[in-house]
Order: C-alpha cells, then sequence, then structure tokens
C-alpha cells in the first residue's frame, strides 16, 4: 500500500489543465481507435449520456473474422475510394461497433451523444439518427456530404473539433 501523501502534489505545485469535457471525451475515443485493425484508417467512437460513458467502438472486422492485417484490405485489392462503396468492406465502422456494442450489453443510448475521431459517413449517420443520437462531435474530415445533409435534416447538433 502507497504511504500516506505519496501520490499528492507538492504544495504549490502547477497542475496541468483539465480538460474540457468535450476534449475529455474525444481524447477517449482517440484512445479507443488505436484498437482498430483497419489499414487504411483507424476511427474510435465513444457514446456519451449525461457525462457518462455508455459504449465504445472501433473500425474493424466482426468478431471471429481474420483481421485486413491478416488478409489483405478488400478495399484496397478493388482500388475503392475513401467514402465510396461502404459495402465493399470486411469491417463495420465504429459508430456502428458503438451502438452495436451498447444493443449486445442492453444499454439505452437514445438521447446520448458520439464523440468521434472522424465524421460519420452516411451509413453510420443514418444508424445514428435512428439510434437518437442528438449530437455528433467530430475530429477528422470524411469526404462525404450526403452524411452531413442527413444530420442536418434530422436536427442532429454537429460539432466540428480541431
Amino acid at each position: 500500500m502507497d504511504a500516506p501523501g505519496e501520490w499528492d502534489a507538492p504544495v504549490g505545485a502547477v497542475l496541468p489543465p483539465r480538460p474540457g469535457w468535450e476534449e475529455y471525451f474525444m481524447q477517449i475515443a482517440r484512445v479507443v481507435s488505436t484498437r482498430s485493425s483497419c489499414l487504411r484508417r483507424q476511427v474510435g467512437a465513444v457514446v456519451v449520456k449525461n457525462r457518462q460513458i455508455l459504449a465504445t467502438g472501433y473500425n474493424g472486422v466482426p468478431r471471429g473474422l481474420r483481421h485486413c492485417d491478416e488478409r489483405g484490405c478488400l478495399r484496397q485489392q478493388l482500388g475503392i475510394p475513401s467514402g465510396e462503396r461502404h459495402e465493399l468492406c470486411r469491417g463495420l465502422h465504429a459508430e456502428q461497433n458503438a451502438i452495436i456494442q451498447a444493443a449486445y450489453h442492453g444499454v439505452a443510448i437514445s438521447g446520448a451523444e458520439i464523440y468521434c475521431t472522424h465524421q460519420p459517413c452516411v451509413v453510420c449517420a443514418k444508424m445514428l439518427v435512428n439510434s437518437d443520437i442528438v449530437a455528433v462531435y467530430f475530429s477528422g474530415p470524411y469526404p462525404d456530404p450526403l452524411a452531413m445533409e442527413v444530420f442536418e435534416e434530422a436536427g442532429t447538433l454537429l460539432h466540428r473539433m480541431g
């Protein structure tokens, strides 16, 4: 056991500033993305409600399938550009995996927010809208303007983080 006060900051020490909630959850999404097995883009997502994490997800193949680093990337093999032909991929997107994990564990996500390391695609946008995700925080770009139209028409709040 640690001695009393061993982990206390010295009197007068200057602590680094605490991140705001949005940055805190985005940092967690970035850590979640490190579990990705995608060869093209590592993406993480965190579903949050009332400042509590409900589910996380990262992009990769379904449970029990060989990862792309073992088998190769189907999209690269077929020369499919980013943002097109989402169905021609062996993996699931981070947002999809977060929704699936919540459902698998019986966690209601209606009214929640999601933090994504990248802008969701249109397939994920439609799933998030139907899951009643009320706000999407994202950092990196993704070439899918239709996704943004879906969110805007549905009234989903969008927050692009730097």
